[in-house]
């Protein structure tokens, strides 16, 4: 990768053994007595460890540290160096520079081994322990909690939290799923688990984004599963040939948005503004809509939500439309200037004054400089000590954690959180107790950083309670002699999914996806050689791609890069990164081949002349089939492959695709999971502390009553 370029160590790890690198590391670590002693003990949930594993053993902080080299002391750098392939001596240096760093240890983990393996989320815990060992948490040099350094201004209405739960995005076989599960939706309506009356895909790609896109293809093309499909997409996509209604929405230059990341420590809010009409009303002109200046009368996005509240709930009879009105004109529609002028007078601290010294109106100073930082110097928020104000008959549990019956102060940040459950009295979690004082701590059940999850063990997985290594779905010991591993996570960092794919300079430079194979796999497979075709074959199918033969990947291991093998099915649409291809299917059996590939055309862009590359990639994510993960639910992308010389009747292009194994694949890993009914410790469908978009009311979170079959009628059930 680019990054590795530049990196004084270059780790091929055999795909899914990342966490057991990470392990021996931190068993070294361990071993040596070479941890941030004194944040262990005052950070870690070791007592809810103790109290819960060995509640027969002494509870003290020195039992602990021998049992957490007891835990570890499996993980040798010889049994990492047998699982990763990284020789050991290599783990070792590395091991002293993590060592070496001490909370200046930065680690940084973005889908990758995490995205792309059955129990990848443990590479994650794993990487995370090495600064939990070291110390190196809200420190500078370390790694923050994200959400301490962004600011979410509270917006003018605040909706109240759904009544109903959606089954289809959250489904009772994945109580702890970080992300909604919206990748096996064609799965969840071919069972017949709900019928969608609506479906909007929004800035959302699923027929090519997702696995087994040709699945998404038949559910979104049957009326009985799928009544109306709306794509809003700011570019022409896959999905929208399938959609009743493609709106399109505008690009970031081409609306309002507010954004906020964890660059530095420090809280500030960006405000994004469509470049034309910004560009217009400083020229002096009234717009009221921003479509009177879109390039193609293309929506902002703000105004198309309010406008479509408004129709759906034009007398206000929904309770949906009293969120869309004005303040300043009520019973009229909310405009974005107020919605806007709104948060930057109320909810961001320091903006007005800071507008008023330079005499403007706070919409004034974010559309004249477009950002204002809110605090400098966020720093360690677990180490600060909780105001008096907020403890009210408090108690403080055997671990530490402290509750309240003080109500948590309104405040302007509104960024999520988790949020910790309250005691058997109904106080909140306000803190925990470290050495006498109560501290603010993390946002989890104890309060500290959790060694050990009760979430975990509480909801059916204790095995995995604590950092681990679960063997990836493509270790060595799952694989046939004639597999290898395909890299799907892997991508050349210049296309961003679909919606980059209008940039002619980005498609100019990145517009292809050969297979990347080592040179020692090329002489096996009969001396095949770069621009040579080659048949992937996965679980469900194939796909035909050109090799590009490079040490630039280990021996046994194959990648292609994804946000790349775009496609239309006529000849109108965006012609310089997507292939026109034509689509067959027979029965369950889904086929696609390519007529054309890219080529130079007239246009008012004289640029589209001179476009000299015809390949644009091939679409390796239609022959992938779904593989949630069993705990975190996410998809594990990596493949199982088998890699031969193409037949003599294949072409660039082809793909092949039989739903019914698809189907098998989905059910093979659903079976592994635990689903609520059957391990929730409490009745509910998922904890309430963890964050999930648009959470639901408490009394949504219940599982149904089981139902009794209905009585029998003359042998037949009514």
């Amino acid at each position: 990768s680019n990054t590795a370029t530049h990196a004084d160590h270059w780790l091929p790890t055999y795909p899914g053994s990342e966490a057991a690198v990470c392990l021996a590391i931190a068993r070294d670590i361990i071993s040596k007595r070479l941890f941030n002693r004194e944040f262990v003990r005052r950070w870690w949930n070791w007592q809810e460890y103790l109290s819960r594993e060995h509640p027969d053993e002494p509870q003290t902080f020195e039992h602990f540290e021998e049992v957490l080299a007891e835990i570890y002391k499996d993980f040798t750098f010889d049994y990492a160096a047998a699982e990763s392939g990284i020789p050991a001596a290599t783990l070792s240096e590395v091991a002293d520079l993590v060592a070496g760093a001490g909370t200046r240890l930065s680690t940084h983990t973005w889908r990758a081994a995490a995205a792309g393996n059955l129990g990848g989320w443990q590479v994650s815990r794993a990487l995370f322990l090495l600064n939990a060992l070291m110390g190196a948490v809200a420190t500078e040099g370390g790694v923050y909690p994200n959400a301490w350094n962004k600011f979410v201004p509270r917006p003018m209405y605040v909706p109240p939290h759904p009544e109903e739960w959606n089954e289809l995005t959250w489904p009772r076989e994945y109580p702890l799923a970080l992300m909604e599960m919206s990748f096996l939706l064609p799965h969840f309506l071919e069972e017949g688990r709900e019928r969608l009356e609506v479906y909007f895909t929004r800035v959302y790609n699923p027929v090519w984004t997702n696995p087994n896109g040709f699945a998404w293809i038949q559910a979104l093309l049957d009326e009985s599963k799928v009544g109306l499909h709306a794509a809003l997409t700011p570019t022409w996509n896959e999905s929208a040939y399938f959609a009743d209604y493609v709106l399109p929405m505008g690009h970031g230059s081409e609306r309002h948005d507010l954004h906020s990341y964890e660059t530095h420590d420090a809280q500030w809010l960006g405000f994004r503004q469509p470049v034309l009409r910004a560009a217009r009303e400083r020229l002096g002109e009234t717009i009221s809509d921003t479509r009177e200046v879109n390039p193609g009368e293309v929506w902002e996005e703000n105004e198309f939500w309010i406008e479509l509240s408004w129709r759906i709930d034009p007398e206000g009879s929904l309770g949906i439309r009293k969120y869309f009105e004005s303040k300043q004109e009520p019973g009229t529609k909310l405009g974005v200037d107020e919605y806007y002028a709104y948060i930057f007078e109320n909810s961001v601290p320091g903006l007005p004054e800071k507008a008023a010294s330079e005499g403007l109106t706070p919409l004034q100073y974010m559309r004249r400089y477009g950002a204002f930082e809110v605090r400098r110097k966020v720093g360690p928020l677990h180490q600060e000590v909780v105001p008096d104000d907020e403890l009210d008959d408090v108690n403080i549990d055997p671990t530490g954690r402290a509750y309240t019956r003080a109500l948590r102060p309104a405040g302007p940040n509104i960024v999520p959180l988790p949020t910790p459950e309250p005691d058997a009295d109904g106080r909140r979690a306000v803190g925990v107790e470290v050495d006498g004082i109560i501290l603010r701590g993390f946002p989890t059940p104890s309060g500290r950083l959790e060694f050990y999850s009760s979430t975990l063990a509480d909801w059916g997985w204790a095995e995995h309670a604590i950092p681990g290594y679960i063997k990836s779905h493509v270790h060595p010991e799952q694989l046939d002699k004639d597999q290898m591993v395909l890299i799907a996570t892997f991508r050349v960092p210049i296309q961003i999914h679909t919606r980059s794919a209008n940039s002619k300079w980005l498609d100019e430079i990145a517009h292809t996806n050969p297979l990347w194979i080592h040179p020692r796999d090329a002489v096996r497979l009969g001396g095949v050689r770069t621009g040579d075709l080659l048949r992937v074959e996965t679980d469900i199918g194939h796909f035909v791609v050109k090799a590009w033969v490079t040490e630039g990947i280990r021996p046994g291991v194959v990648a292609c890069s994804h946000h790349m093998g775009r496609w239309k099915l006529a000849e109108q649409g965006q012609r310089q990164l997507m292939a026109t291809v034509g689509l067959d299917n027979k029965d369950e059996r889904w086929s696609m081949v390519r007529k054309r590939g890219a080529g130079p055309y007239a246009s008012a862009d004289s640029d589209t002349a001179r476009i000299w590359w015809t390949d644009v990639g091939v679409h390796q994510n239609l022959t992938f089939a779904v593989h949630p993960d069993p705990i975190s639910g996410m998809h594990c992308w990596h493949q199982a492959v088998r890699v031969r010389r193409a037949d003599p009747s294949d072409s660039y292009g082809d793909i092949a695709v039989d739903l019914a194994k698809s189907r098998e694949v989905y059910r093979k890993w659903l079976a592994m999971t635990r689903p609520a009914a059957q391990v929730s410790p409490n009745g509910t469908r998922r904890p309430y502390w963890l964050l999930r978009p648009l959470k639901p009311a408490p009394a949504a979170y219940r599982l149904p009553e089981p139902t009794a079959p209905a009585p029998k009628k003359n042998g037949r059930r009514s």
